[in-house]
């Protein structure tokens, strides 16, 4: 990574990453994606601002790990959190069409700051745009904050770092510290919005939640031991799974 890009993270609690994906992967994940929506419908779920989201794609649509461990996205990951991560969590995310002209957002912090961290980071989460993404569609926004400023309450954090409203084509990615102040924003707008949305820890610390079910295949059955060990910190959704099927 280069130093510019560590120095953006660190005082603004995120990375954009561009666009990551050739036009044939975004063509491919979003197939996946798609089959997913038509043939999974079972595991999706409607969640807050405007979203339905799937967050067990792992099962339903094992393909998606090769999106999960792209290596554009690990590798900054590598650079910004330390040298071992782990896989903690994925929703694949739709987001329909809005007649309202009302925006709409619901700010908020995913989890404390890790303050052990030189980044004060817990844990990363990776949003991938599948759809083009600008000021006429759904976006993801986040308050910037520096890991070296006072943490502040929702209102005090907007007055201070504002709102940046996160555009790009398909195939986009951003990397954020899931302990700044972020929220998706709904608009007024005729077009859908696609996005796979995964999040990473360090694998010495507690998991992020139990929303999705890791597949065997990748924990305890995959033939590389570091994919078994990125997969390898269990949730309670999985570890009673795997009990009660055992």
């Amino acid at each position: 990574m280069e130093q510019a890009d560590y120095r953006f993270f660190r005082e603004h609690g995120y990375l954009p990453l561009g666009k990551i994906l050739t036009a044939e992967e975004v063509a491919y994940y979003t197939a996946v994606f798609d089959r997913d929506w038509a043939e999974a419908r079972e595991r999706w779920y409607s969640a807050p601002n405007h979203q339905i989201i799937n967050c067990d794609a792992l099962v339903s649509s094992p393909e998606i790990d090769g999106l999960i461990r792209h290596p554009k996205i690990i590798q900054p990951l590598h650079d910004l959190m330390g040298e071992k991560i782990c896989f903690s969590e994925i929703c694949i995310r739709h987001m329909a069409a809005y007649e309202s002209p009302e925006l709409k957002r619901s700010w908020h912090r995913d989890r404390p700051h890790w303050k052990e961290h030189p980044l004060r980071i817990g844990y990363v989460q990776a949003v991938v745009y599948l759809t083009d993404v600008d000021e006429t569609t759904h976006c993801f926004s986040i308050s910037p904050e520096s890991a070296s400023q006072e943490i502040l309450d929702i209102e005090a954090q907007l007055e201070r770092g504002g709102i940046h409203d996160l555009y790009g084509e398909a195939g986009t990615a951003i990397l954020f510290n899931v302990s700044v102040l972020h929220t998706a924003t709904v608009r007024q707008t005729r077009k859908e919005r696609k996005s796979v949305q995964t999040y990473y820890g360090h694998p010495h610390r507690e998991f992020l939640s139990n929303d999705s079910l890791i597949p065997a295949s990748f924990w305890r059955d995959h033939s590389d031991t570091e994919v078994r060990a990125f997969y390898g910190v269990l949730n309670e959704k999985t570890r009673e799974y795997y009990e009660e099927n055992s």
